[in-house]
């Protein structure tokens, strides 16, 4: 984390646990963390081990069963903060053009929302062919979903995560589906977006080349019950490209982070070596 930035999300020994008695199943054991305004986290682990987990708690769509979340340092769904959300499948509209879709948010969220009538044709379609034009989507704007492919999609959920100016910007595995070329294709613009708005980011992957390509820190987790085990932070130079993650530091961290991965695939491995 930035030491100089004031702390946006922080998570103070929270737990979750599902179900009770004999059924009850400990989904996240006692987290801790913070995520300084405008950091970018990613979080990896193996599947089951509470990245999503996290990303749910934070936006305040479960309640934490011990601990507290804070959110633009009051407790979470306090304070009103402008979320941005992508997730592996773009789930747009498809009665809806994309332009429609990409200025979705702007009819929902407060201020904007107010505004929308009135500026639903100058101010705010200008902001979504502009947001459209960065991700390469010019003259894309009148077309339905179904004319798009996968990686176009994508880029039309990130516009659309983006265009009311989120303070948090969510992301759960947002370049999953997507063949290689293409998802790296889609870091370079995801991160010229994060470098252009500085949005505070939490991502979960799978991806360990795509968190290091993204990411300032790295939290890996453990196996379920889920916890964070390690914090990497990434030292890179920005822009970053394609072409660093073959040099031998890069390598070094991915192969770190996977061998962090494989030992957190067994909570008695992490638990011994703690």
């Amino acid at each position: 984390m930035n030491e100089d930035a004031p702390t946006f999300v922080q998570l103070e020994d929270v737990r979750l646990t599902y179900g009770r008695g004999e059924r009850m199943v400990e989904a996240l054991g006692t987290t801790n963390l913070k995520i300084g305004q405008g950091d970018f986290v990613a979080l990896v682990g193996p599947s089951g081990c509470g990245k999503s987990t996290i990303l749910k708690l934070v936006t305040g769509l479960i309640p934490a069963s011990v601990g507290y979340v804070f959110v633009a340092g009051r407790e979470v769904g306090a304070e009103p903060v402008r979320v941005g959300m992508a997730f592996q499948n773009p789930t747009l509209l498809p009665w809806l053009t994309i332009r429609q879709n990409v200025m979705l948010p702007l009819k929902i969220v407060p201020p904007f929302r107010q505004q929308y009538r009135a500026k639903k044709k100058t101010e705010f379609r200008d902001r979504a062919e502009a947001l459209l034009a960065q991700v390469g989507l010019s003259g894309f704007g009148d077309k339905f979903p179904w004319q798009l492919s996968g990686g176009m999609l994508q880029r039309a959920s990130l516009c659309r995560a983006l265009i009311h100016d989120p303070q948090l910007l969510m992301l759960d595995e947002p370049f999953g589906a997507l063949d290689q070329f293409t998802r790296e294709e889609l870091w370079a613009i995801l991160q010229d977006l994060w470098l252009t708005r500085r949005p505070t980011v939490l991502l979960v992957t799978h991806d360990l080349k795509e968190a290091g390509y993204l990411a300032n820190r790295v939290c890996v987790m453990r196996a379920r019950p889920g916890r964070i085990v390690e914090d990497c932070h990434v030292d890179f130079a920005r822009p970053r490209t394609i072409e660093m993650t073959y040099e031998p530091g890069f390598v070094s961290l991915t192969q770190r982070l996977r061998g962090l991965i494989v030992s957190a695939r067994s909570p008695a491995a992490v638990e011994a070596s703690a």
